[in-house]
């Protein structure tokens, strides 16, 4: 295999056996992975491919040009141009050096790529892990979207109501989306509740619904701390017991995650957004930390109420306020749901369960690209 700049040749290390009788492509053995938080070979690591089974699939990494800005620096939830600019770069370097096919991770470099086929009428297999697009819009961004996308092979999706969106949104067969739970590698365990001075952590940005929570956390006196980004919090007046410390980085989160007596993601919804908050989930399901979240934006596709977590009727201040005082006051339930949650996401949303899917994925576009 030839060696290409900038990229480094990983071969799976682990093999899935798949049930389908039909022959395999042997000609799609070949990924480019093109990742948006990768952008340094030897710090980023190399995403999900040493969890790729077995040898009939090989793996290049494309870089960023440039490091990806953390969400909490942003000053708004639109892609810029700049961004864009990375974006396709990016998306370009990937589709001119692959040998079979093309990883993309967000829906940006996926669009990047399938404006790459469609401007140089090159077909490369395309599989687009973590297509969340977060809010469909309609007019010219709707358009872009299904121009850029039409030929993408299978779009990996983490909440099943995506499947449904995006098909109808974007014009396309409901058979290229599938649903895998969104993976997040094991964290580290490493604070303790604090009991002395205990609090409310809520971490994320997407769609948050800080009104509804600054009203109920107002009216049960009880401490709380917000990590967001700014334009999550802009206009919002921050109730006395609230406390937004900025600047902070993706350590001090899950530290907070992990100090604190009950973790809540409050969302909003409308019938644009397609999903939004599992990030924020998974990763204090895989801490064993128990959760409150807002039925809606697919939150049902990771909580069951009562086992792995609790779930409340978004925008209802009443409904929010009754469960955070029944597990504020119930060390038990808490150290029970946040067992059962970590028990959950070990086995569906761990390193080596995506790792098998994307398998999967990859078998499945090989036998009919």
């Amino acid at each position: 295999m030839k060696a290409i700049a900038n990229q480094r040749v990983l071969p799976g290390v682990n093999k899935v056996q798949s049930t389908s009788s039909t022959p395999w492509n042997s000609k799609v053995t070949h990924w480019t992975i093109a990742a948006p938080f990768i952008h340094d070979l030897e710090r980023d690591g190399q995403w999900l491919a040493p969890y790729v089974l077995g040898d009939r699939h090989y793996f290049n990494i494309i870089p960023r040009p440039k490091p990806l800005r953390s969400w909490h620096h942003q000053s708004s939830t639109f892609t810029n141009y700049a961004e864009w600019l990375t974006y396709l770069t990016h998306g370009k370097n990937a589709a001119q050096s692959a040998e079979g096919g093309v990883i993309t991770v967000f829906p940006q470099l996926a669009s990047a790529v399938g404006m790459y086929q469609q401007l140089s009428g090159k077909h490369i297999p395309v599989v687009a892990w973590l297509f969340n697009v977060g809010t469909c819009h309609s007019g010219l961004r709707r358009w872009v979207a299904q121009s850029s996308l039409q030929h993408i092979d299978r779009f990996v999706v983490h909440t099943r109501r995506e499947c449904d969106i995006y098909s109808q949104w974007l014009g396309l067969p409901k058979e290229r989306f599938v649903f895998f739970p969104y993976q997040v590698a094991d964290i580290p365990v490493i604070y303790e509740e604090n009991t002395t001075q205990p609090f409310i952590a809520a971490i994320g940005s997407a769609h948050r619904d800080f009104p509804t929570l600054f009203q109920a956390v107002k009216t049960l006196k009880l401490p709380t701390v917000i990590a967001s980004g700014v334009h999550a919090l802009a206009g919002l007046q921050l109730p006395s017991c609230v406390q937004v410390p900025l600047g902070i980085g993706k350590q001090d989160c899950l530290q907070l995650a992990q100090e604190a007596r009950i973790n809540i993601v409050p969302m909003k919804t409308n019938s644009q957004i397609t999903a939004a908050g599992q990030v924020t989930i998974v990763e204090a399901m895989r801490m064993g930390r128990a959760v409150i979240a807002s039925r809606c934006n697919g939150a049902e596709d990771y909580i069951t109420h009562g086992k792995t977590g609790l779930l409340v009727e978004p925008g209802s201040t009443s409904a929010l306020i009754q469960e955070i005082e029944m597990l504020w006051d119930d060390p038990q339930l808490r150290n029970q749901l946040g067992q059962n949650a970590r028990n959950y996401a070990a086995q569906y949303c761990s390193d080596e369960a995506a790792g098998a899917a994307l398998q999967s994925v990859l078998d499945d576009v090989g036998r009919v690209t």
